[in-house]
Formats: structure tokens, C-alpha cells, sequence
């Protein structure tokens, strides 16, 4: 069988839409927190920072409305494959991307927008918030809710930290609110302030104890296929997140809750947030050294290029996040130095990853890879999937 590897210019609509997979969402993740991270150094390290953040928040509401519009094609013109996605074991973790790359955007409404376009810019952020609401509580229960019934394939052994990507979209929902509802006091940033701290609690708890099995997984049964190594990373999420999110909550506390019959118990949230933040930093630090030794690992065996790579990205950026949100709450300037060196890596990570996924792009091969998104029901053959890997090495 011919592998169809050709120039995105001339392959069909029809083709991409029909080989599109929720995993091109996290490349809005790894680029929406790019421009966060740019914004959070509060540092004009070079000339232009701003406008350079501004442009990648463009250009990753351009990149969202272009998957949007692709998934959504994809679930009218081939039902078919969207019900084998649901039913396939990794690609269905990644509908956990959606809801966290709209996360990016929103925050950027409210960072960016008010002087492009006014007081509009904060509303446009809760509607998004409140959507962005509605899809992470629904993905975090409809994919955990597959794997417990339709999903067949699951075993320990099979186990990687993809598990996490449907369950931490709330808390990333969590932080985004914490965030945002100092800009609207009263019963909105009450409600908000509430609704978060639940959908904090939907989320990290869980992926506390899928990062226990995890454990266990990589002790029992040793590291995943090379293919999977990058998801060594993802344990940052729920962790980074985790903790940012408190810090982001307890911060906001005094202000979202001034005049309402909470506003006794925000110093108790703000000092909450602080030392459990700190804690869950800690814990994320462990996952952090332990994910590089396992990525120098596999680069010494040769780590091949796929959509995967972008958790290289945004697990980062929150770690970074979380690492920033501490040294502005305790003036310690370990948090400052560690903050800018995670920063580095991130762009670093995310200059090489972007230009090689443009080139996976125009060159066609991410939308037409049967072993790297088996669902879309390609041929899965072993010859054809050894020729795919020998031709995508021209386009890499």
C-alpha cells in the first residue's frame, strides 16, 4: 500500500479534516502559556516583550478558531471516527487539550485586551471562562466515564501520564478564575472564587492518585515506548497547576470576596494558598528532575518528533507560573532565579517544537499518520508503518 504523504498544499480539506485529532490543541497550550510566561517576568528583558506577547496571543486565537473549525468538521463529516476516537485509548485523553488551550486565550482577553478594546475585553474573558467551565467538568467526567466502560485496552502496564490530561482541565478552568475574578467583585467574583475552588477539588485530588499508579506503573513495569517518553512531563500539570492555582485563589481572596459574608475567612485563604502552594511546588520539583532524567534517557536512544512533543511546553509554563507566583508572594529570589531559568527552556522547548510542527504541517505528514493517531482507522499494518516512519524523517 502507497503511503499518501504529500505537501499539505495538496492534500484535500476533506483528508485533513477527516485525520484531525484533538491533540493539535496542545500546541494553543504550549503557545498560549509562551506569551503568559513572557508576561509574567514583569521584566522588560528585551525590547519589545510585550508586543512580541501580544502577537503570539493573535496568533493563538487564530490557531484555536482553525482546530475549532476542524473538529468540529470532523464530528459532522465523519461521525465514524470521531466515535472510534472516543473509544481509543490515548487520542480521547487529549479532548482534555481543548478546554486547557482555551484557558490561554481568556487570560489574555483580560491581560491584553482592555487597552485594545476596552472594558469588552473583560466580559469576552467570563463568557470564554464560563465555556471554558462547561467543557473541562464535561470532558473530566465523559472520558474517565469511557475508560471505565467502551475503553478495552486499558491495563497497567499500558499506563502513561496521558491519564492526566482529561482530569486537570478543571484545575487549569480553577486557576484561570482565580485570576480573573478580582476584576469582577461582588456576587460574580464571589461565585467565581467558589466555583474554582471546586473545580480544584474536581480535579487535583484525582490526579494525585492516577500520579500514585503512575508510580507504581514505572516501578513495576518500567518506562513507556520512546514514542510516549514525553509524557514524563505531564505529571508537571495537575502539580503546577495545582499549586498556582491556590496561590492565584488565595491572592484574589480579599478582593473577590470584599463585601460579601465570606470576606472574614479571605486572610485564611490567602495564608491556605500560600503554604499549600509551596508544598504542592515541592512535590512538583521531584517530578521535574525525574522527568529530565528520563528525557536524557531516550534522547540518547533517539526520540522521534510527534504532537507529543508539545508537553514538553505547557507543563513547563505552569510549573514556571506556579515558581513566579511564589517569588512575588515571598520576596525569596531563589523563586525569581529558578522562575527566569525555567523560562529559557520553555521558549527554547517551544521555538523547536513549533517550527518542527509547521514543518509536520506543510509537509502533510501530521494529518496523515497512522501510527501516531491510529484512531482515524488508516491502515495500521507494521510494513506500513515502518515506511511512514522512514519518509517523515525527509520532512523533520
Amino acid at each position: 500500500m502507497k503511503m499518501n504523504l504529500k505537501p499539505l498544499q495538496n492534500k484535500g480539506l476533506s483528508e485533513v479534516i477527516r485525520d484531525f485529532t484533538p491533540n493539535w490543541f496542545t500546541l494553543n497550550m504550549g503557545t498560549g502559556i509562551a506569551f503568559l510566561t513572557l508576561h509574567n517576568i514583569n521584566t522588560n528583558i528585551f525590547y519589545g516583550q510585550t508586543q512580541i506577547g501580544i502577537g503570539f496571543w493573535i496568533v493563538d486565537i487564530l490557531f484555536f478558531l482553525l482546530f475549532s473549525f476542524l473538529m468540529i468538521a470532523r464530528i459532522i463529516l465523519y461521525p465514524e471516527a470521531i466515535a472510534l476516537m472516543l473509544k481509543h485509548p490515548v487520542q480521547s485523553m487529549f479532548l482534555g487539550a481543548i478546554p486547557m488551550a482555551l484557558v490561554p486565550i481568556l487570560e489574555g482577553f483580560a491581560i491584553f485586551g482592555p487597552p485594545i478594546m476596552g472594558d469588552k475585553a473583560l466580559d469576552i474573558a467570563l463568557y470564554l471562562w464560563w465555556i471554558d467551565v462547561i467543557l473541562a467538568v464535561g470532558v473530566g467526567w465523559l472520558v474517565p466515564y469511557l475508560m471505565f466502560t467502551v475503553q478495552k485496552e486499558h491495563k497497567l502496564e499500558n499506563m502513561t501520564a496521558v491519564w492526566l490530561l482529561p482530569i486537570v482541565a478543571s484545575e487549569v478552568t480553577a486557576s484561570a478564575g482565580g485570576m480573573l475574578a478580582p476584576y469582577f467583585p461582588n456576587s460574580m467574583g464571589e461565585t467565581m472564587l467558589i466555583l474554582s475552588y471546586i473545580l480544584w477539588t474536581f480535579s487535583v485530588p484525582l490526579a494525585f492518585s492516577i500520579l500514585v499508579i503512575l508510580f507504581l506503573r514505572l516501578a513495576t513495569h518500567k518506562l513507556p515506548d520512546k514514542a510516549m517518553a514525553v509524557t514524563s512531563w505531564l505529571t508537571l500539570g495537575p502539580l503546577g497547576t495545582g499549586a498556582l492555582g491556590l496561590l492565584l485563589l488565595g491572592n484574589s481572596a480579599k478582593s473577590a470576596l470584599a463585601g460579601t459574608g465570606l470576606e472574614g475567612i479571605s486572610s485564611f485563604l490567602y495564608d491556605f494558598g500560600l503554604i499549600m502552594g509551596l508544598l504542592i511546588w515541592g512535590y512538583a520539583l521531584w517530578w521535574f528532575f525525574m522527568a529530565w532524567f528520563i528525557t536524557l534517557k531516550f534522547f540518547k536512544e533517539g526520540l522521534p518528533f510527534n504532537m507529543g512533543w508539545w508537553g514538553f511546553t505547557f507543563p513547563v509554563g505552569v510549573f514556571t507560573a506556579s515558581t513566579f507566583q511564589l517569588w512575588k508572594e515571598t520576596g525569596i529570589n531563589a523563586f525569581e532565579y529558578f522562575g527566569m531559568l525555567l523560562s529559557v527552556q520553555l521558549m527554547v522547548f517551544w521555538l523547536i517544537i513549533f517550527v518542527k510542527t509547521i514543518k509536520g504541517m506543510w509537509s502533510g505528514y501530521l494529518f496523515h499518520a497512522p501510527c501516531l493517531s491510529p484512531e482515524t482507522g488508516l491502515p495500521k499494518e507494521e510494513e506500513e508503518c515502518k515506511k511512514f516512519e522512514q519518509n517523515k524523517k525527509k520532512y523533520t
